[in-house]
């Protein structure tokens, strides 16, 4: 039986979906044209950029499509092989998303770090990292999530009672197995290590925004103070980024952790928590198109 509440839960997912992935895929054909064709503009964060998006998009659509049926009201939507391979594609799409974000971060603070810093010889490494990083990330994520395509299948009780996952479709296969703690164990631990360089990275650019400031203050000169240099603005825009990212991906994990815990299984909690996943991703692209240089050049192209 459908609610008005579902409905209305359906419209905003589908809100999200119609926001986000265009949002992403727009950038993720800019900055690949961008990377690949107009060279003079070419900078080595852009194949960090496209990656993101990429990941976003494919999160945002395996997340949000089987959320959106379920509001209103599709029935087996998805079978075994289904919830095996959006779930797991999901769970994939998802690590690989915290990776990058991860990367940016760290990308970013090599790149504003002065010369004279510790880290200023990784400068010359990154052109030959990043793409190994990208395969790095795809391959770890798969081998941690394999996991999921053994213990996830259709649901068929609707009443479910002790530990385990629950999705609109979709369940652990052996309710109260004592693994899928375990299990949990490993993906907290392999987010907790990203994240952690993720925040690492980025009280570095604060610090080094904050020293700028304190210098440019010192120097009482209004050129230096007014004037704010595009890798300041893009670490400023990767903070924000970064800040969301970490805002909604705890409140995601705590929703995530009482719902699996939980003794009796409360099926909007799914929804809201497939939704909060997806929130990260949906407004990622427009933090980035922000003071965004080649996306100020696209639009202008078509005023002229």
């Amino acid at each position: 039986m459908m609610f008005p509440s579902d409905t209305m839960f359906g419209v905003f997912l589908i809100s999200q979906l119609c926001t986000g992935v265009p949002g992403n895929l727009f950038l993720f054909l800019l900055y690949m044209h961008t990377f690949s064709v107009q060279h003079h503009v070419k900078r080595l964060i852009y194949p960090v950029f496209s990656h993101l998006t990429l990941a976003n998009t494919l999160t945002i659509t395996f997340t949000l499509t089987p959320h959106i049926a379920s509001s209103f009201g599709v029935r087996q939507f998805l079978d075994d092989v289904g919830c095996k391979a959006v779930l797991y594609m999901y769970r994939v799409t998802q690590g690989v998303s915290i990776c990058t974000t991860c990367l940016l971060s760290a990308f970013q603070a090599i790149t504003v770090s002065p010369r004279n810093s510790k880290w200023a010889w990784l400068k010359f490494k990154l052109p030959t990292w990043t793409c190994p990083f990208f395969l790095f990330f795809w391959v770890i994520n798969m081998l941690i999530y394999i996991h999921t395509i053994e213990t996830i299948t259709a649901t068929r009780n609707l009443t479910l009672v002790g530990r385990g996952y629950v999705h609109p479709y979709c369940q652990t296969r052996q309710f109260g197995n004592q693994n899928a703690g375990r299990f949990l164990s490993v993906i907290l631990i392999h987010d907790l290590v990203f994240v952690s360089l993720m925040i690492g990275t980025s009280l570095y650019m604060v610090n080094l925004l904050y020293r700028h400031h304190r210098r440019a203050q010192h120097l009482h000169s209004s050129c230096i103070s007014s004037h704010t240099s595009p890798e300041h603005k893009a670490t400023r825009t990767i903070l924000l980024l970064v800040s969301c990212f970490v805002a909604f991906y705890f409140s995601n994990n705590y929703l995530t952790l009482y719902s699996f815990y939980a003794h009796k299984k409360i099926p909007r909690l799914a929804g809201l928590s497939g939704a909060l996943s997806s929130c990260y991703p949906t407004i990622c692209p427009f933090l980035l198109m922000k003071n965004n240089k080649i996306v100020s050049q696209f639009t202008s192209s078509f005023s002229q």
